[in-house]
């Protein structure tokens, strides 16, 4: 909305002693942009003018100074001079006989009771030492102020999420190794440290309510040498005789355990991974002839070939894969949601971090989430508790207490992209852009939406090119903020239109795209549907000046009463 407002001032002439000497006002008078635009944070203009011929007296001065009046306030511009070629002030020089032009510039600190405003010239003048009256000029009348509709609260912060598992799976093996070619469990295999855990743990989901027996598996091996069959049935009665001992020990216990079995005659998965652990000479060898040959026997004739070093493999490596292998797999069940929520309240220090952080998600009141995140910070200072809590914080617009917890949350984890990014959200609410750019720069690779981050960055800093590259093809409230301000009618509208999830924010935007269109039902329809969703639009849309054309109607006044 860049157009012009264009003043003819006629015959606004100060006389003094002569119709010769005079001091006029600049005419013709230009502001862009008109209507005032807020950019950034910043309201700039650009005013030009002309002094006509003959008119400003040789020993004249005159001082604009561009005042912006709202709100029952005023706001001064820094001032201009010009003044007589015959004057000994300091100022631009305007010449009698041709005149001049007049420029000036004005920059003022954006304040929302800006948007209704005006924009005044006010002047100091005099001829040598008579000061001249001349009342201030209005010269531009109201202020574009859509893009601080474009706000950090677009865009969601990150939640990280917790690790809580109810069913915690643990697993303990245990093996009994065999003599070459035998099957028969050998006592001192039973007494071993590692069977002595198995069968303890055996024992504990018997007497722990809350641990059960997923599974329990008994695998009968052979090592890779001798003949197919007989490694068959070396494998199959190893498994057998595993399980028949462990069942004896179930049976002391009065327990019911159903045993899974498997068997691999030839372990040559376990050889290979046996040679590459070992210190063995010439294992390159041996590793070579294993990714040559498939054929089980093939294989072991190759190796038995290798006369250096097959006293070794029998030796060091072969043993160890005569055996059976017991696996028990244990169900770890936690507590119930109930118990965690009773407990979060009344003693949460028998709450692992996970599981208070999982205690947050089960609240509906955001201040029994926000306080199960305190909690966990307050226990174990967990990252994701300060960052969770700032989260909400800034979902309710605390934007103080969201800046704090995102602080302390990357005083733990200063490199978590999520954070940097949750933290950039904060500070660009707070309208401290300098220190979110900063966060944002740390954020690649955040699950948040980073494009979308930026290009709102972009339109608040007033760099609305820049902004248009960031949100690329994302459709966002922000996004068509970026593309009303830069004209683009026809996108904003197909943007607003794709928003996931509309708003009433969503809602007035489309309004200001048909007001800017010359659409007067879709001013009304998406203005209504604004204001059904969020009354604060009413006293919004009544000083907007995007509807100024619309602002005399009746059916505008209906909406807006």
């Amino acid at each position: 909305m860049k157009k012009g407002l264009f003043l003819s001032l006629v015959a606004v002439v100060a006389v003094l002693a002569s119709c010769s000497k005079s001091l006029p006002k600049p005419e013709e008078i230009t502001v862009n942009p008109s209507p005032l635009e807020k950019r950034g944070s910043k309201v700039d203009a650009e005013i030009t003018g002309t002094f006509p011929q003959k008119k400003f007296a040789k020993n004249g001065v005159l001082v604009v100074t561009p005042v912006l009046k709202f709100g029952g306030k005023e706001l001064l511009g820094e001032p201009q001079t010009y003044v007589g070629e015959k004057s000994k002030e300091n100022g631009k020089t305007v010449n009698y006989a041709k005149g001049g032009k007049y420029s000036q510039s004005c920059s003022f600190d954006y304040e929302p009771a800006m948007r209704k405003c005006e924009l005044y010239l006010r002047f100091d003048a005099h001829i040598k030492k008579k000061e001249i009256k001349i009342p201030d000029l209005k010269i531009a009348d109201g202020m574009v102020a859509t893009s601080e509709l474009a706000t950090a609260g677009d865009n969601k912060p990150v939640l990280t999420p917790d690790k809580f598992q109810r069913v915690i799976q643990e697993t303990t093996e245990a093996d009994i190794k065999f003599l070459i070619q035998q099957a028969n469990v050998r006592p001192n295999e039973t007494k071993s440290e590692a069977i002595n855990n198995l069968k303890e743990a055996i024992k504990a989901t018997k007497d722990d309510d809350r641990k059960e027996i997923n599974k329990l598996e008994i695998s009968g091996y052979a090592s890779p040498d001798g003949a197919q069959s007989l490694n068959e049935n070396l494998a199959k009665n190893r498994q057998n005789n595993a399980a028949n001992f462990l069942k004896q020990d179930l049976k002391k216990n009065k327990m019911s355990v159903e045993i899974a079995s498997n068997i691999t005659a030839e372990d040559w998965d376990g050889f290979q991974k046996a040679m590459e652990q070992s210190n063995m000479q010439d294992k390159e060898l041996v590793l070579r002839v294993l990714s040559m040959y498939s054929d089980p026997e093939e294989r072991e004739a190759q190796i038995k070939n290798l006369s250096s070093v097959y006293g070794n493999i029998a030796e060091e490596i072969l043993p160890a894969l005569r055996r059976s292998r017991l696996v028990l797999t244990t169900d770890l069940i936690g507590k119930s949601d109930e118990e965690i929520k009773q407990l979060t309240k009344e003693d949460p220090s028998q709450l692992s971090v996970e599981e208070l952080l999982y205690a947050a998600t089960l609240f509906s009141d955001k201040q029994d989430k926000i306080d199960a995140y305190k909690k966990a910070a307050d226990q174990y200072n967990d990252y994701r508790a300060w960052n969770n809590m700032g989260r909400l914080y800034f979902g309710d617009g605390n934007i103080a207490e969201a800046r704090r917890c995102f602080g302390k949350a990357l005083e733990i984890e200063p490199n978590n992209a999520d954070i940097n990014y949750n933290a950039g959200l904060a500070a660009m609410a707070d309208n401290d852009l300098a220190k979110a750019e900063e966060y944002l720069g740390k954020a690649a690779g955040t699950k948040g939406n980073l494009k979308g981050a930026m290009g709102t960055l972009y339109t608040m800093k007033g760099d609305y090119k820049a902004a248009k590259n960031a949100y690329g093809e994302s459709a966002s409230n922000n996004a068509a903020v970026q593309q009303i301000l830069n004209e683009d009618y026809a996108g904003a509208r197909q943007t607003l239109d794709n928003v996931k999830e509309p708003n009433a924010t969503t809602s007035y935007l489309k309004a200001i795209v048909a007001a800017r269109t010359n659409d007067k039902d879709g001013v009304y329809s998406n203005l209504k549907d604004a204001i059904a969703k969020d009354a604060s639009f009413k006293s919004r849309a009544k000083e907007d000046i995007e509807f100024a054309k619309f602002a005399e109607e009746a059916d505008f006044q209906a909406i807006i009463k």
